[in-house]
Formats: C-alpha cells, structure tokens, sequence
C-alpha cells in the first residue's frame, strides 16, 4: 500500500490523510486507492464519519502533478481524469458524514477533493483556488459542478474563469466552507464534528444524506413522497427501533448501523 494515503480509525471515524510531499499532489496511483479505501470503508459498519486532511503545515492539497500533462498525451489525460472523478465520486456518495479539514493550500484537484465531501472545515491560514484555466486546462473533477452548487454561479465564475483565490475566511463568507479555526487547529475540530455524527443514528444519517442531494438534481415535488416513504422504510431498521428505546430509558443509543 502506498504512503501517500494514510489510512488511520478513531472508534466510529476514519482519517485519510494526503501525504505526497512537498505539495500533497494526486497521482494515478493514489486517486485509484482513494477510491479503493472509501469503497472499504462503506463497507465497515463501525464507520460513520470519513475525514480528509493532508500531512504537513503547509498543503491540504495542490492538486495534480502537471508533470503527468507535460507532454500533452490526450490518453494520459483522459485516463486521469476518469481516475479523478471515479475517486472524488467515491467521497461524495461515502455512505456516512465526509468532512474536508483543510490545513493549508487547497488548490485545482485539492480544492474539488473537499468540493466532493458533505462539510469543509479550514484553518486560518488556508486558501484556495481553482487555477486550472491558467495552464489551459479546467477542472473536470466536478469543480465546475460542486462549486458552483455551493456559492453560487458568481464566485463559480470569479474563481474559476478570473483565476481568484481566496482566503479561507472569504470562503466563510461566501459558503464555500462552513467553519474556520486557528491553525493547527482544524483536525481536532473535524473530528468534534466527526464525533457528534456518532450520536446520531448511522441508518438515518445515510437516508438524510442521500435526500439532501437528491435536492441538486431533482424537483421537490418528486423529492418530498420519497422523503416521507423513506422514513417509513426507516422503521425497518434495527436503529429505529434502538433510538426510541433508547429516548424513553433516558440512556444513550448503542446504534447497530443496521
């Protein structure tokens, strides 16, 4: 297994870490393990929350080895950009809570990296940009798409075709991430957050997850009889049935994530 991700659990939460000095840059190689490592965990019922950060004080990540597009191989280029929506796709429909602590640099496949997860966290320092148009390239790992869903299509077109990067309290400011912290600061933050996910009900988390995205690409008027024969469905599982007792006999809910 390469060293480039670091695989590492905290009871319910699991922590990949981008560690390909000096700038925590994506490879073939790693963007297949990250998909490799998301598909696993889904399948590990202890696992609820999934957080993404990078090793180092400096990147969270910078994005892609332009060295792979240094000779202009159109079949390089298609080959790693299926490889990164496959991995980031991964990470978006990770079945529990993703959260993206940002320590630094989160620039071109960086910054879509923490596009793809539920919630971003960044330290004070951070900052981030979608570059790609000024090395006549564009980000095809759903940049395009996540950004602008999230702050608009404005700063979508600020960032993206004005090349602005932005500190992470801009990105605050604009919803691009939820919470900024101090530095050093943001994975003991991620994982606060992780934990409060452990408190909810596993079951509940994945079928709440999937009906907030639905609202990106369907209409309300189909999403809402979904939501309710979902909750329903809900009372098929063992932690329905868990967390009501658990309520009545004033005691904390041992979830099952079944």
């Amino acid at each position: 297994m390469t060293e480039k991700l670091r695989l590492e659990k905290q009871g319910h939460v699991a922590i990949i870490t981008m560690n390909n000095p000096p700038a925590n840059t994506w490879d073939a190689e790693s963007l297949v393990l990250l998909k490799e490592m998301v598909e696993a965990l889904n399948d590990d019922q202890s696992i609820y929350s999934l957080i993404l950060t990078g090793a180092g004080e400096k990147f969270f990540c910078a994005g892609a080895d332009l060295k792979l597009f240094a000779d202009g191989d159109k079949a390089v280029a298609r080959d790693m950009a299926q490889k990164f929506g496959a991995a980031f796709e991964a990470v978006t429909s990770f079945q529990g809570v993703s959260i993206a602590a940002i320590n630094g640099y989160a620039m071109g496949g960086g910054l879509e990296c923490a596009l793809a997860c539920d919630i971003r966290i960044a330290e004070e320092q951070a900052s981030m940009a979608l570059p790609e148009a000024k090395v006549g390239l564009l980000p095809c790992a759903g940049g395009t798409q996540n950004l602008t869903w999230l702050v608009g299509e404005g700063w979508a077109k600020r960032m993206i075709l004005c090349g602005e990067r932005i500190s992470s309290q801009q990105a605050e400011k604009i919803g691009l991430v939820e919470e900024v912290v101090g530095q050093g600061e943001v994975l003991t933050k991620a994982i606060e957050l992780a934990n409060q996910v452990a408190s909810q009900s596993p079951s509940s988390v994945r079928v709440c997850k999937q009906l907030i995205q639905m609202a990106r690409r369907q209409p309300m008027t189909t999403a809402l009889p979904i939501e309710r024969e979902w909750f329903v469905d809900l009372f098929d599982t063992q932690d329905q049935k868990e967390g009501v007792q658990a309520f009545l006999e004033k005691r904390s809910a041992n979830w099952k994530n079944a």
